[in-house]
């Protein structure tokens, strides 16, 4: 009776151990979906407000600003960071009205992109967290994805007239 014992809890801990690994495997193709599916929000929403900038540059600010529109809408992903950037040393350089349509639309565009940044940084560094355990690089649980890439670029937050206090 006592080899009975043995056999039950070495039963128990292969199959604590078992669901231990599938929760983590679980978690790391969770968290690996995820930072995909933001890195695909981002890129819309840089789409969105490079075609926005695009629109108003036509309208009103001319040359560069929808030349650096035009770069962010036809960069090839490795060009992408830094279109973007040009892109949004751009729009500051500009002084947007709240009030007129064309440029709401680029700030509200803006701001909806600062978000999905943000989203997009807190998911890629999730997932490369749970990609270094030790555990998951040893049974390696991340082989199925690309290890997701921060997108490095300044804050797209724009301040308008209306932000800067008058004095």
């Amino acid at each position: 009776m006592p080899g009975m014992w043995w056999v039950a809890g070495a039963v128990s801990v292969v199959g604590l151990v078992t669901a231990y690994l599938f929760w983590t495997a679980n978690r790391v193709e969770r968290l690996q979906t995820r930072a995909e599916s933001a890195a695909r929000a981002l890129d819309a929403h840089l789409l969105r407000r490079a075609a926005a900038a695009a629109v108003l540059a036509e309208q009103r600010y001319g040359v560069e600003l929808y030349a650096a529109a035009r770069i962010a809408l036809d960069a090839a992903p490795e060009e992408r960071e830094a279109a973007e950037n040009d892109l949004t040393h751009q729009l500051r350089a500009v002084e947007l009205d709240p009030d007129d349509p064309s440029c709401e639309a680029v700030i509200a565009a803006s701001r909806r992109l600062a978000l999905a940044r943000q989203v997009h940084t807190d998911l890629v560094r999730d997932a490369r967290t749970a990609r270094r355990r030790p555990l998951v690089r040893l049974l390696r649980m991340g082989r199925r994805h690309v290890l997701p890439r921060y997108f490095d670029v300044d804050d797209p937050t724009l301040s308008t007239a209306a932000d800067v206090p008058a004095g």
